[in-house]
């Protein structure tokens, strides 16, 4: 395929930002499931409820619009390579660091920090990468990165299987520090991007600069804040509930649930190397309403049928679906970015509309629970109607396919 021989006709510092940036979203969201996995064992330590205990996932979403600001801010101050090193091994020891909490309110106060840390990640690596290659590839590279979210709850779903019950719940936080490791590829593998290292030449800027023009193109960030809540809308509300309508619903015990789930994340991965490159193609926009729109007929062999293997078909279909549409989110995101804030714009919004959907469970469980337990119909109503509206959203909004990521206006 003529995009595979683009991707490896790539230089050498040209591939190696691109594994940076799937790597880093890998391990970012390795960290971030393994607190998923773990939550029952953390609240009977604890001696409190599931409940209380998720407030650390819904602390963590709301810190990383922060770390997103912050460290964006920094990136276009001293560079993206050193801030990705920054971000990853500040998250990767404060991933350790709650397995050594001595109670749930320490357990809180760090995953707060490590949502700010881990906020930091994907817009600096997206931009990083995005940044440094050329436009005929930023289709399939868009792709690669986005199947890192995937990646990484496959290593924590691998993980978690493999050594929870000889280790516990504290241990399997303490190997969230692997990805410590990462900051020594980056350290001796990955160049700055060329976007930053061009403008480091350039006469000197205010550090306020980038506030100034984020409150200049308030308008584009309001549109993509939307846009990234009905993304992340999409996203969490096709995949959260989903092990709980399989083992409450549909009465599966965990390896059924499981295998479930691991099928679902290849579909996932499948989708984001699909539709990335076809946005090459048929645009950003196109890609994204094809794929999302694509959910809808596989609604019914998702939620409303049975058998395990058949729901197993459902899940890697419609998981093809909606993260064939997030493969499309690194290229289009930089892309639609101010040149002179990339760095910080792309990972704002993205988890500023994070943090705007980040309810949506609540209201899932809430819906399924006053129905007696529904939870296909909850699944159903929130994935079908978030598809649409992302569909209708994003052709309501602009597109810079192929846009040259430097100088000049956006």
């Amino acid at each position: 395929m003529r995009f595979i021989d683009d991707f490896r006709a790539l230089s050498r510092p040209q591939r190696t930002a691109v594994w940076a940036g799937y790597l880093g979203w890998t391990l970012d969201a390795f960290d971030f499931f393994l607190m998923v996995f773990l939550l029952p064992e953390i609240a009977t330590t604890f001696g409190t409820n599931v409940k209380s205990v998720a407030v650390a996932i819904m602390l963590t979403l709301a810190a990383r619009p922060v770390g997103a600001l912050v460290f964006g801010l920094l990136a276009e101050r001293i560079g993206r390579r050193p801030v990705l090193v920054m971000v990853v091994l500040g998250f990767s020891v404060l991933s350790a660091l709650s397995g050594a909490a001595q109670t749930l309110t320490q357990l809180l106060v760090v995953r707060t920090v490590f949502g700010f840390a881990m906020g930091g990640e994907w817009g600096v690596g997206a931009s990083l990468a995005m940044e440094t290659i050329p436009p005929k590839v930023r289709g399939i590279v868009s792709g690669l990165i986005q199947s890192g979210y995937p990646s990484g709850y496959l290593l924590a779903s691998a993980v978690y299987y493999l050594f929870f019950d000889s280790i516990g719940w504290r241990w399997m936080f303490v190997l969230g520090l692997a990805p410590a490791m990462f900051v020594l590829f980056v350290r001796l593998h990955v160049e700055e991007s060329p976007v930053f290292a061009e403008r480091e030449h350039a006469p000197g800027s205010s550090p306020f600069a980038p506030l100034a023009d984020l409150g200049r193109y308030w308008k584009l960030a309001l549109y993509l804040v939307v846009l990234m809540a009905a993304f992340n809308a999409f996203s969490h509300g096709t995949q959260d509930l989903y092990p709980t309508f399989l083992k409450v619903q549909r009465g599966f015990d965990t390896q059924t649930t499981g295998t479930i789930a691991i099928v679902m994340n290849i579909g996932a991965i499948t989708g984001a190397m699909l539709f990335g490159p076809l946005s090459d193609r048929i645009g950003r926009r196109r890609a994204i309403v094809f794929a999302s729109l694509l959910a809808l007929p596989l609604i019914p062999l998702w939620v409303f049928t049975t058998g395990a293997i058949v729901l197993a078909i459902g899940g890697f279909l419609m998981q093809v679906s909606v993260q064939g549409a997030w493969a499309i989110v690194p290229a289009h995101l930089n892309e639609l970015s101010p040149p002179a804030i990339r760095a910080m714009f792309p990972g704002f919004v993205y988890q500023l509309g994070n943090l705007a959907a980040s309810g949506n469970d609540v209201w899932q469980a809430g819906f399924a629970e006053a129905h007696g337990n529904d939870y296909a119909l909850a699944l159903a109503l929130f994935g079908g109607v978030t598809a649409v509206i992302l569909a209708i959203w994003v052709m309501f909004g602009p597109e810079r396919s192929g846009e040259a990521l430097h100088g000049g206006k956006p």
